[in-house]
C-alpha cells in the first residue's frame, strides 16, 4: 500500500488533530527506522495504521475484544488501551493488510511489552515523542532515542507507571513488564 492510499484510509476514521499526530508519528517512526535498519514500508504502514481504531465506539471494540479472542483482561483496563490489540484486527478485516510484524507494532504501541521488536519498538516511542507531544519526560526520552532505543522504551514505560500511578489509575500489566525487562538487564549486569 502507497503511502498516500494509507493516509486516504485513516483520515476517514481520525480527528484532523488525530490525523496530524499521526503523519507526525510517521515521519518521526521513518526517521528512527532508516536510523535502527527497519524495513522503512513496514514502519511507514503500521506508523499510519496506528490509531486506526482509536475513535471506533467502546461497544464496537469490546465486540471485537471478545469475537477475536483477545486478552479478555483488555475489558478490565481503560478503553484508551483497546484501540491498539482492536486496530491490529481491524486493519486486517477492513483493509487487507495481512503483515505479522506490522499488525505487531500496532498492537502493541499503547502498552509495550517484554521483548519488542525493533519495529515494535520503533513504533512505540514515535508515537511517544512525536514533535507534537509535550509532557513532563518526553524531552528526556527524545534526547536518548536515537543513541539507545531500549533505554528510550523503557524511559518511556516509567514515565506512564508513574503517571498512571499519580492518578490513581491501573497499570495494564505488559508495561509493567517492558519496564522490569530493562530493570532485568541492568540488575544482571547486561
Amino acid at each position: 500500500m502507497e503511502r498516500n492510499e494509507g493516509l486516504k484510509i485513516v483520515e476517514k476514521q481520525l480527528t484532523k488533530k488525530r490525523y496530524e499526530h499521526t503523519v507526525r508519528v510517521m515521519e518521526t517512526a521513518l526517521e528512527l527506522a532508516k536510523h535502527y535498519h527497519v524495513d522503512e514500508k513496514k514502519v511507514e504502514i503500521a506508523a499510519i495504521f496506528h490509531d486506526y481504531a482509536k475513535y471506533r465506539h467502546p461497544e464496537e471494540m469490546k465486540r471485537w475484544i471478545i469475537q477475536e479472542k483477545l486478552p479478555h483482561d483488555l475489558l478490565n483496563y481503560h478503553q484508551e488501551l483497546w484501540h491498539g490489540p482492536v486496530g491490529s484486527k481491524m486493519i486486517e478485516r477492513e483493509v487487507g493488510i495481512r503483515d505479522p510484524e506490522i499488525q505487531s507494532a500496532i498492537y502493541w504501541h499503547t502498552t509495550g511489552k517484554r521483548y519488542m521488536t525493533l519495529m515494535d519498538k520503533v513504533i512505540f516511542i514515535a508515537d511517544y515523542i512525536e514533535p507534537g507531544r509535550d509532557f513532563p519526560g518526553v524531552e528526556e526520552v527524545r534526547s536518548i532515542v536515537f543513541a539507545d532505543i531500549d533505554q528510550a522504551c523503557w524511559m518511556a514505560a516509567r514515565n506512564t507507571i508513574c503517571f498512571l500511578m499519580s492518578k490513581n489509575q491501573p497499570v495494564y500489566p505488559d508495561t509493567f513488564q517492558l519496564y522490569n525487562e530493562k530493570i532485568g538487564r541492568n540488575m544482571n549486569g547486561k
